[in-house]
């Protein structure tokens, strides 16, 4: 009975602890979602981010959750984001002083009621000795100071500086410090947002910006989707992103929004307007994954990745119903036509390679291959595409872009062109497909494009051999039969 007890004493000291942990060292229990990771990894080659998401999607604890590893340098192991090897010096700001008060402080050192240190900076890193109140906002902080720990030995060696700052103070109260980072928790006036990039200047650090972006395509915004820049980059992050929310919610919570509103609190979408081209929902146009019926016709549409990505768009058309399906996307940077087509071929159970392929006029622009200029379309074949003979164009020899547009909106409002709801890519580029001054902006549309021109084409499209597994997990041929069928490519 002794040892029973003895075991369940210590059973309950260790529960505790976990406990104490879970409250006193959030930061420990941080698994970052893969969209949360993709904008901490950014940070390593671009000083300024921006994080779009939909409300309750977990994008200020994300925020909160990097401050504290610039605060203490106690980074994970698998931290592959900007790293600082000494204390470092930042502001977190939000609109208000109460908002500040209220959201990142509150994810960043915890409540009043629960007590400092409750928050994504460890009780252990903090001292209420340096802290410092502000005035005028009640319980909100000015400055804190944070142990910081050197990576090698593990040991204390100095504090990093951290101060509460609030846009509705104006500009001037922005000027003069040198910071290493600054987090902007909701979205800035462009002055603002300007003075604090002043800030960081001399240091080479970053600013970094998590936001539901209802006020459109503001000019912070438009800075981020329309001014390109090595510089810069943006992270989208839906609903569907935040695995916390429990999927049977999701549309609940969805349809709980305004409905001019559900894009930018849902999906992080801003509010186009006039600017955006595409309209419609994005839940409007999405579908569940399901497996593609053998006697649908298939089609890639290639958008080269001539000065942009390579682009490779995989089409199930149900011709009963007339309705198209994008149910894969292939987007690729810095490779060449062999990895190209390495990514096509396994597809549909390694059928790839019979699948036609509709390209765009570019094709024909010659590269260098074996010694040879060759057209761009040969090289594909040379390495196992199934290019159609001719480069996409309607059946009246028109390869408008416009006219392509028009037919994608007439599917969309017709629900006659669908996309599979894994193709999370697709929407990305979806989502700020836009205008300006009455131009299509040219960046970030290589799905979009490759999906336009497969529907120009989408008269070649073709039932084709391809596999499918046994129960026993033994492949099988998997062929349509009664329709036309091209089933040796």
């Amino acid at each position: 009975m002794s040892n029973s007890r003895e075991d369940l004493l210590r059973i309950e000291k260790e529960l505790k602890e976990v406990e104490r942990r879970k409250r006193e060292c959030q930061i420990d229990f941080y698994a970052p979602y893969p969209k949360q990771q993709e904008f901490h990894d950014l940070g390593i080659s671009h000083r300024e981010r921006l994080l779009f998401a939909g409300n309750q999607n977990g994008k200020t604890y994300c925020g909160g959750a990097e401050v504290s590893y610039h605060l203490t340098g106690l980074y994970p192991t698998d931290w592959y984001g900007r790293r600082w090897n000494r204390p470092t010096r930042g502001w977190v700001a939000g609109v208000t002083g109460e908002s500040t008060r209220d959201n990142p402080q509150r994810i960043l050192l915890g409540t009043t009621a629960g007590g400092i240190g409750t928050g994504m900076i460890p009780k252990h890193c903090l001292s209420r000795e340096k802290m410092s109140l502000a005035r005028g906002v009640s319980d909100l902080f000015d400055t804190v100071l944070v142990k910081h720990f050197d990576a090698a030995t593990g040991k204390q060696d100095g504090w990093s500086e951290m101060k509460f700052k609030s846009y509705e103070r104006g500009r001037e109260k922005w000027q003069g410090d040198t910071l290493d980072w600054l987090w902007y928790d909701e979205e800035p006036p462009l002055d603002i947002y300007t003075e604090g990039l002043a800030r960081i200047s001399a240091t080479g650090g970053m600013v970094f910006i998590t936001f539901t972006p209802l006020q459109g395509m503001s000019k912070v915004v438009m800075r981020f989707i329309d001014e390109k820049s090595p510089d810069r980059a943006i992270v989208t992050m839906t609903i569907e992103d935040a695995k916390h929310i429990p999927a049977e919610d999701r549309k609940k919570i969805i349809d709980g929004y305004p409905e001019h509103e559900r894009e930018a609190r849902a999906r992080g979408v801003p509010m186009l307007g006039s600017g955006k081209i595409f309209q419609i929902s994005e839940a409007s146009i999405t579908v569940p994954d399901f497996p593609i019926p053998r006697h649908w016709a298939l089609l890639w549409g290639l958008d080269f990745g001539i000065d942009h990505p390579f682009a490779a768009v995989l089409l199930a058309w149900d011709k009963d119903t007339d309705t198209i399906y994008v149910t894969k996307c292939i987007r690729m940077s810095s490779a060449m036509p062999l990895q190209h087509a390495a990514a096509m071929k396994p597809c549909m159970g390694g059928a790839g390679w019979r699948i036609p392929a509709a390209w765009p006029q570019d094709g024909w622009q010659r590269k260098e291959f074996g010694g040879e200029l060759k057209p761009l379309a040969d090289i594909y074949r040379k390495h196992g595409v199934k290019m159609l003979p001719e480069h996409a164009k309607f059946p009246d020899g028109a390869n408008s872009t416009e006219v392509g547009i028009m037919e994608m909106q007439e599917r969309f409002l017709g629900n006659k062109l669908k996309v599979f709801a894994s193709c999370s890519e697709w929407f990305d580029e979806y989502r700020f497909y836009h205008r300006k001054d009455g131009m299509i902006v040219k960046e970030k549309d290589d799905l979009l494009s490759g999906t336009r021109i497969g529907i120009m084409g989408k008269r070649f499209a073709k039932a084709v051999l391809f596999y499918d597994r046994n129960q026993d997990g033994s492949a099988k041929v998997a062929m349509a039969k009664d329709v036309d069928i091209d089933p040796f490519g």
